[in-house]
């Protein structure tokens, strides 16, 4: 008679849907036993559209300034931090705003990139620009989102389009209302926000507050954008939240 499998071997059992609170925990304690090891505990979030290339044949080149701005900030905590307390810069590891922001940080020093890749039928293939220890797989959108949000210290969002929206309403929520703690975003594209949210509009109709707006910060260049941020880095901030799970 054969041995029995274990369960934590059963690969037909792993992948059910009665497993699925396995693979949700996985999500979780992968990543997180990573992190540790690796003294991996904050970062600056980039996001924007995966299909945002290099040189379009109209408009801003947000990919190269994308890339610039990573570039930059990766170069000021080298310069301002002791290793194990840098900030690194955490994506979608995926192309367009992705890649731009991987490539910009590799021209300083590749292990400060996070990629919290997700998979997905087409566009998203990680890139050759995050480092292979900060390299994360998901299969969740909710768990790749939690782990945006538990490593960050501000967030730099680019044009892009259902995902981004997706990715900047949910972390906005999330600070509007103490489940994260407070932190900078900048928009970076001011035509491009005007164009497509109108921020302004919500507030005359109460719908959110001013107080709202104060983290929000619209840039068109990196150098206004970065100095912003590092501004806002720098400078003591309340860590209090509702929930400090």
């Amino acid at each position: 008679m054969n041995k029995p499998l274990r369960a934590y071997k059963n690969a037909r059992f792993l992948m059910s849907d009665d497993a699925r609170p396995v693979r949700l925990l996985s999500e979780y304690l992968e990543p997180l036993t990573r992190f540790q090891r690796l003294q991996v505990y904050r970062a600056v979030i980039f996001f924007g559209s995966a299909r945002l290339q290099p040189n379009p044949a109209s408009g801003p080149d947000y990919y190269a300034l994308a890339s610039d701005l990573a570039e930059r900030m990766a170069r000021w905590t080298v310069e301002r931090h002791a290793p194990a307390d840098r900030y690194y810069l955490c994506s979608g590891s995926g192309p367009g705003i992705m890649e731009a922001t991987g490539r910009g940080v590799a021209r300083v020093d590749r292990r400060l990139n996070i990629g919290l890749n997700i998979s997905l039928p087409f566009e998203q293939d990680m890139n050759e620009f995050v480092d292979p220890e900060l390299a994360f797989e998901f299969h969740y959108f909710f768990m790749r989102k939690f782990w945006f949000m538990k490593l960050a210290e501000a967030m730099v969002v680019f044009p892009g389009g259902y995902g981004t929206f997706d990715e900047l309403f949910e972390m906005l929520t999330l600070v509007q209302t103490g489940k994260a703690k407070p932190m900078p975003f900048v928009l970076f594209g001011r035509e491009f926000w005007q164009d497509t949210v109108n921020f302004q509009g919500l507030v005359r109709r109460g719908l959110i507050s001013s107080e709202d707006l104060e983290r929000i910060y619209f840039s068109d260049s990196v150098d206004s954008a970065f100095d912003y941020l590092v501004r806002q880095l720098e400078a003591p901030r309340s860590a209090s939240r509702i929930d400090p799970a």
